[in-house]
């Protein structure tokens, strides 16, 4: 494969290789959110147990995606982006095939995994490739469009949830995967990692990334920035008709609310870009994203409160999350081309992944303490907020930063 040049339109294949890979991949990641309730209780499951292995199954596909995160993020500074990007798609398209005719819990829970590990690659990858693929003033562009192309993905799922069989739409899922394989045939690797594999820089390094304290600390940060957004989807969405019931909210429907969320993000992620572009910053757009997002969050509970629920709410979570195309790239802008894949791999697949921590969490406060779902998701959002404004006003702006660099 030969190196591509740098570009300064967003219009170019390996952006749109990039942004039809997340539309896939959140359309896969979403569908299980979507269909949690109607796919297990076909499986025979009812009451507390279609709860409990639902949160099983959903704390599963986030664990697959994490160790996939480094597996892909090692292979990426390794053996190059596109390689990620190719052998991920294939994964998580079979694996969508084989959901598609799953018959018990246990399988169904192996292939979520499987699934996970395949989903990992393709963001991290995808916002590198794309990254190293422009010049500084213009890759926030590409990242928009590719941020966008996922959050539609997204919102694409949650329809689905209204029009097919859930055994449907993971073969359509599948299906779209593998179309997309075939675009993906004459991607080409980028100048910058051929660059960096010609030097003696350590590349897709675990250990080399912890080596420095600072590095390290930029690391965490980066990933402790990105965790609300998925505590407001995967926890605050896809539990939102456990808390409407526990308010006595009648008639809470979840794919309106995941719908609207996720059209939030699209809006946030095409404002947010644009606005980083136009002010040169990503630090205070991502401020400002997080701030409406937190808002529109004290609006979601004070509705719940009322016994009443709030459609605009789960709009302004995701209007105020859609800071993710911001989020993207400022991670890939913060560290070298030797570690860069490993870092955007891990970094999104870890606060994805955070769900397998906040679940059990959320849990113990409410058997530690005797609260309810509500009180418990409180609490562990205003920890999680917090931590994360703590963060983004920690890191330095990387807006420009020329990525021609190795750690």
């Amino acid at each position: 494969m030969h190196p591509t040049a740098l570009r300064t339109s967003p219009l170019n294949r390996a952006v749109l290789a990039a942004g039809l890979g997340f539309f896939v991949d959140a359309f896969d990641l979403f569908l299980f959110n979507v269909y949690r309730i109607p796919s297990l209780m076909e499986l025979g499951l009812t009451g507390a147990e279609l709860r409990e292995q639902g949160e099983r199954l959903l704390a599963l596909q986030m664990a697959g995606m994490m160790v996939g995160g480094i597996l892909t993020g090692i292979i990426g500074d390794r053996r190059g982006r596109v390689a990620v990007l190719f052998g991920s798609i294939v994964l998580y398209s079979l694996c969508n095939l084989a959901n598609a005719m799953v018959q018990d819990v246990d399988t169904y829970a192996a292939i979520r995994f499987l699934a996970g590990l395949g989903l990992a690659g393709e963001l991290g990858a995808g916002v590198t490739l794309v990254a190293e693929s422009m010049t500084a003033e213009r890759r926030g562009y590409g990242t928009i469009l590719v941020a966008t192309l996922g959050a539609f993905g997204a919102v694409c799922a949650g329809l689905a949830g209204d029009l097919l069989p859930w055994r449907t739409a993971f073969a359509v899922a599948g299906g779209a995967g593998l179309l997309l394989l075939l675009f993906r045939v004459r991607s080409m690797e980028t100048g910058m990692f051929q660059r960096a594999k010609a030097s003696a820089a350590r590349r897709g390094s675990f250990t080399h990334l912890f080596a420095d304290k600072k590095r390290a600390l930029r690391y965490f940060a980066c990933i402790a920035m990105g965790v609300p957004i998925w505590f407001s989807v995967g926890l605050l969405i896809t539990l939102s008709p456990e808390l409407a019931a526990e308010h006595g909210v009648d008639g809470w429907v979840l794919t309106r609310a995941f719908i609207l969320f996720q059209l939030g993000i699209t809006a946030g992620d095409l404002g947010t870009g644009v606005l980083s572009q136009l002010f040169r910053t990503r630090r205070w757009v991502i401020v400002g994203g997080m701030l409406v997002a937190i808002v529109a969050t004290v609006g979601y509970f004070a509705a719940l409160r009322m016994s009443v629920g709030s459609y605009p709410a789960c709009f302004g979570m995701g209007l105020g999350c859609g800071y993710l195309s911001v989020f993207a790239t400022t991670t890939v802008e913060h560290f070298g081309t030797n570690l860069r894949v490993l870092v955007a791999a891990t970094v999104t697949n870890f606060m994805r992944g955070s769900i397998t921590l906040l679940i059990p969490f959320h849990i113990w406060l409410e058997h530690q303490f005797g609260l309810n779902t509500t009180m418990g998701l409180v609490i562990t959002g205003t920890l999680v907020w917090a931590l994360a404004l703590t963060s983004v006003l920690a890191l330095p702006e990387t807006f420009g930063r020329d990525l021609e660099f190795v750690e």
